[in-house]
């Protein structure tokens, strides 16, 4: 029986890990008019009280619970001290004499969802009191009967750290003195239904290495050495600034010797002079958050503020995003807030209750991947995800954030048939709680971040997914343009001969090139699942294959639109992706530096010849013809008249066409800026000498024409004479 009396199933529940408020019992307390300590102490075969230099004697009052009364006038730093069954003698600060600092203000915009900064109240952080360092622990589970801390610090003992539920808030905190940074911890958290769930805090800056699964106590001291990028970017309009993106999966880039990943900061610079080679102002990282697999393009995220440990540590990351920096290339991340996997250890059923995601799975089901969805009805889960984009654009620095499978988000029908999903309120099958989050997101970065990037993965038609949200728009800068992806690789996919009977499937592409402000990707998606890769998809020989390739790429550039081009195209690889290989780098050195320069040539003419400016701006772009279906030839100006103007004539089959007559804008000489078939890019270098001259001759509704030579399946670009192609501003 305890000396000081209590009420007993207060002191059994605290003891047997089931009370939500351990500071009513744990702790010094006035019993009496004298002092009175708890404490647990699960692993002790004999325990005691030191303060000032005495010794007090404690008592066990139930399983793992120990009082003991201390001099009032006692010293107040006591510490809870206990030897273990090997000898070992703890000695330790009691955590309880720590109040929490979690505010009602805290609280209350964390509950609204618009605590942008979450991650600095929840999970967990260092902290130094004048006489003592430690780790601050908070984290949401607001049905569970009990939480606390399990670590290597405490043996991993279920409820020897108990947490406090602040103020009846759902949220739990606790200060844990004497342990720091790299302590591996989990929540241990008994749910409604008296079960206890083992799992990871969802705030954690950093991941045990797999197959471990423990969140891991991490503070940064990383000094960063890009403010000059940076006040940069916050000054620049990206919507008429050059965007050409090298989308890249870092563990199946480039492996080391035995087939293992390299560590970020090898990757920054190996990645850093390839990309440099190719000309691209960016580079996007498929999600580098921790996931569970190695075999994973890692979109079935488990921890969202942690960089997979795979590739290093936190700083490590840091260190490569801003190399990049230091190299004049912008970093772009995948994120994944429509869904995540299903782990024990991770989100699902977080305190034994559907918490982050829906309880009816009609809702909170995605029938596709077999993983959660998030609710973005609940203000918690929204600040949760709006702090977590907020996270990586400020702790590391992103220039960008390209939000992977918007259209699962935006309908609540989206891959469901009649009976499987829920209407809205109105009875539709938009997905309101979503759209609005979508919005507040987009708004909120723009707000705090001028210049970062935000773009939308969206496969339907949903309209102004890039409009302003004060116009009814979601809000975001840029939009995948999935349909040009497809209609362009249809057409590049038939045999030559054929071609001239689906060219209205290639111009339909421009009748909605400005519908959205678009980018233009050939992405991951299109080079696995047995679609095999873009040089595996064109028909003919290897040389014909090549050139559709250089002429594939060449239609992309100059087509309106920022640009987006995955791995491996440059080599170019003729497998399709293995997530699960390095690329194959090696297959023929003299190809890939052809194509590798044809990429680069391209990007420097993208750059310099101002057409990032125009990417968006629908009076930029003339046809000169998209009828003649015939040669299968096409041609269009792109620019304005009080500008530089590039004229771009595709030739789409592999014959030669000599005197083949162009109409053009104005008279004069014309010369010509590019050519693939040029044998710098393993063309067969037919071309038109450098200079053409423009006549009085009337064709395609111009008073001037020229005559070009037309190489087999090749690009011919005109600009003129005298422009050097200075870099825009």
């Amino acid at each position: 029986m305890p000396r000081f009396p209590e009420a007993e199933d207060t002191l059994s529940m605290v003891s047997n890990f089931l009370h939500s408020h351990p500071e009513t019992v744990l702790g010094k307390h006035v019993v009496g008019g004298k002092e009175v300590v708890r404490f647990l102490a699960p692993r002790s075969v004999e325990a005691w009280i030191e303060s000032g230099g005495r010794r007090y004697r404690v008592s066990k009052v139930r399983e793992n619970l120990y009082e003991g009364e201390i001099d009032k006038h006692a010293e107040g730093r006591y510490q809870i001290c206990f030897r273990d069954a090997s000898g070992y003698v703890t000695r330790r600060r009691d955590p309880f004499t720590f109040e929490p600092l979690l505010s009602d203000y805290e609280i209350y915009l964390f509950k609204k969802g618009e605590l942008i900064k979450a991650y600095e109240t929840f999970g967990s952080h260092l902290l130094k009191y004048p006489d003592v360092n430690g780790v601050r622990f908070v984290v949401w589970a607001p049905n569970a009967q009990a939480v606390s801390v399990v670590g290597n610090f405490n043996h991993w003992n279920v409820g020897e750290n108990p947490m406090i539920n602040v103020k009846d808030s759902g949220i739990w905190e606790i200060f844990i003195p004497g342990i720091g940074n790299d302590e591996v911890y989990k929540y241990a958290i008994r749910g409604p239904d008296g079960k206890i769930l083992e799992k990871t805090d969802p705030y954690a800056f950093k991941a045990e290495l797999r197959p471990r699964t423990a969140s891991v106590v991490s503070d940064t001291g990383f000094i960063w050495e890009d403010d000059d990028w940076l006040r940069s970017r916050a000054l620049s309009n990206p919507l008429d600034n050059p965007v050409s993106v090298y989308e890249v999966h870092l563990g199946s880039w480039l492996r080391d010797n035995n087939g293992g990943f390299l560590n970020y900061k090898d990757l920054a610079h190996r990645l850093a002079d390839h990309i440099s080679d190719l000309g691209f102002t960016h580079v996007e990282l498929l999600p580098i958050m921790e996931h569970p697999l190695d075999a994973s393009w890692g979109y079935q995220v488990v921890n969202y503020f942690a960089p997979t440990s795979r590739y290093g540590a936190p700083d490590d990351f840091r260190y490569f995003v801003n190399y990049l920096h230091k190299q004049g290339i912008g970093v772009i991340l995948d994120w994944v807030p429509a869904h995540f996997p299903q782990d024990e250890y991770g989100l699902g059923r977080y305190d034994g209750t559907h918490l982050y995601e829906h309880e009816d799975p009609r809702l909170g089901r995605h029938p596709d991947w077999g993983t959660y969805i998030f609710n973005y009805g609940r203000g918690e889960v929204v600040s949760f995800l709006l702090s977590n984009a907020h996270y990586w654009v400020e702790q590391y620095h992103a220039d960008g954030i390209r939000i992977d499978a918007v259209s699962s988000m935006l309908y609540l029908d989206y891959s469901r048939r009649h009976g499987e999903w829920i209407p809205n309120r109105f009875g539709g099958h938009e997905n309101l709680e979503a759209i609005e989050f979508l919005k507040k997101l987009n708004d909120s970065v723009h707000i705090r971040h001028p210049g970062v990037l935000m773009i939308a993965e969206e496969s339907t038609s949903w309209s102004n997914v890039t409009g302003t949200t004060s116009s009814g728009g979601l809000g975001f800068d840029m939009k995948w343009n999935m349909g040009w992806m497809h209609d362009v690789l249809d057409f590049f996919m038939v045999d030559p001969i054929f071609r001239k009977y689906k060219l209205g499937n290639l111009t339909f592409t421009l009748w909605y090139a400005y519908s959205e402000k678009f980018i233009l990707p050939l992405s991951h998606d299109e080079v696995v699942h047995g679609k095999g890769s873009l040089y595996g998809k064109m028909p003919g020989d290897e040389w014909q294959k090549l050139a559709n390739l250089r002429l594939l790429y060449s239609f992309m550039f100059l087509f309106p639109g920022k640009k987006l081009l995955f791995m491996g195209s440059e080599i170019p690889q003729r497998s399709e992706w293995n997530f699960d290989a390095q690329l194959e780098w090696s297959w023929n050195r003299n190809i890939t530096n052809q194509t590798k320069k044809l990429l680069d040539d391209l990007n420097l003419l993208y750059r310099k010849s101002g057409l990032a400016r125009f990417d968006f701006v629908p009076d930029a772009f003339r046809w000169i013809d998209f009828k003649d279906s015939d040669n299968t030839v096409i041609s269009f100006i792109r620019g304005k008249p009080d500008t530089e103007e590039l004229i771009c004539v595709f030739n789409f089959t592999p014959v030669q066409r000599y005197g083949y007559r162009v109409g053009v804008p104005s008279g004069g000489k014309f010369k010509e800026i590019f050519n693939s078939d040029s044998s710098y890019y393993g063309g067969s270098n037919k071309g038109n000498f450098g200079i053409v001259e423009a006549l009085h001759q009337r064709k395609h509704d111009f008073e001037y024409s020229v005559s070009l030579t037309l190489p087999p399946l090749s690009c011919v670009v005109l600009g003129s004479e005298n422009n050097e192609y200075k870099e825009t501003e």
